[in-house]
């Protein structure tokens, strides 16, 4: 175990006086009910340096100066706090990015009732949709409204200006491509929100339709393809703001978002990839060809097809997926066949928590 300070007085590269501090379990920096921090960053003195540490088997004892004010810390927390973290789990760094045979007559799938009574079944589709980016559920109810019950399995509907749920079926006059029975090429979810819906839900009602079939392209093996192949294309992606926006009589919604999105340490984020509605850039004439050939190279591995997975929703089965990662896509189906769909959006926090919990628990 690496000692956390020095007798001499300076703490360790991994363990500032700072961080110990700012970090301090007692009870007159830590509210015992909640954990909550009672002070402020400039609540502590600038000048904190370690004065003495008293090491047992178990813990370490920090004496700070210039106020004297002493930590007991584990020696458990401080040995998991040595190695850095994918953070929050939302970058590459904690993904596992696939192509389309890595997946095919394998999808990462359940039964309903199984999901639904076994928490170590539910905890294994979770965290298939938080490492791979979905997770399909077969045997739900075919009735309508159950997709809401599936998300507060693990969260809570996002409500938006389409309601808390939607249809996906043929409408005499569609107000999107989607209530057609036209392809669809694959392509994220609302990027003229900020933030945009972090997971979507689709539900099978009823799939009689010739073609139609569902597909899932993993965004981040397309952006990681590109940052291999052609890494200015990349960086322009990453540093270009798109307008995207979406208006109706009630509704005006505009996000200006990259199309691919990556952390201070250059990890993929985020996928925001949809042409139906991004807008004119205004960009000078050099930026905007710039932009439009990598635009064009990012689209074009998108579009190969080893990368997109193909398969089909049958009535009862629920696929939920990644909104921020996974492109999703549809096949042109005969308009003469029933084919209905309901969806819901939720958020990838809540399923995150609820999957953290049930690995507590277990």
């Amino acid at each position: 175990m690496t000692t956390t300070a020095t007798r001499a007085g300076g703490a360790t590269p991994a363990f500032p006086p700072i961080w110990l501090r700012d970090n301090c379990p007692c009870e007159r920096c830590r509210d015992p009910r909640n954990g909550q921090k009672l002070f402020g960053i400039t609540d502590l003195p600038a000048d904190l340096t370690v004065r003495d540490t008293e090491a047992t088997a178990d813990t370490i004892t920090v004496t700070f100066g210039p106020d004297g004010h002493r930590g007991v810390f584990s020696r458990a927390w401080l040995e998991a706090h040595l190695s850095t973290s994918d953070g929050d789990g939302r970058t590459e760094a904690a993904k596992q990015l696939w192509q389309a045979r890595d997946l095919e007559g394998r999808l990462p799938a359940a039964d309903w009732a199984a999901y639904r009574d076994d928490p170590a079944e539910r905890a294994r589709v979770l965290r298939a949709v938080r490492d791979l980016g979905f997770a399909v559920l077969h045997g739900t109810p075919t009735e309508e409204e159950t997709v809401l019950a599936i998300a507060r399995t693990f969260g809570y509907p996002r409500e938006t200006n389409y309601g808390t749920l939607f249809d996906v079926r043929v409408e005499a006059n569609p107000g999107n491509l989607a209530f057609t029975g036209m392809r669809i090429a694959p392509h994220t979810d609302n990027p003229y929100r900020d933030p945009v819906p972090t997971l979507q839900l689709l539900h099978c009602l009823a799939n009689a339709a010739e073609g139609g079939d569902s597909g899932l392209v993993d965004g981040f093996t397309a952006a990681s393809l590109l940052r291999a192949d052609d890494e200015a294309a990349f960086r322009i992606l990453t540093t270009t703001l798109v307008p995207f926006a979406w208006s109706d009589a009630s509704t005006s919604l505009r996000a200006d978002r990259p199309l691919i999105d990556v952390d201070p340490a250059g990890h993929l984020r985020e996928v925001r990839f949809n042409n139906r509605s991004m807008q004119a850039l205004r960009l000078d004439p050099a930026a905007t060809t710039a932009f439009y050939a990598a635009y064009r190279r990012f689209a074009e591995i998108i579009a190969r097809p080893e990368l997109l997975l193909t398969f089909r929703l049958e009535p009862g089965d629920c696929l939920v997926f990644d909104n921020t990662r996974l492109l999703h896509a549809r096949t042109a189906f005969a308009e003469s066949g029933a084919r209905h769909l309901q969806g819901c959006y939720a958020d990838l926090d809540a399923l995150a928590s609820a999957l953290r919990t049930l690995e507590e628990t277990a």
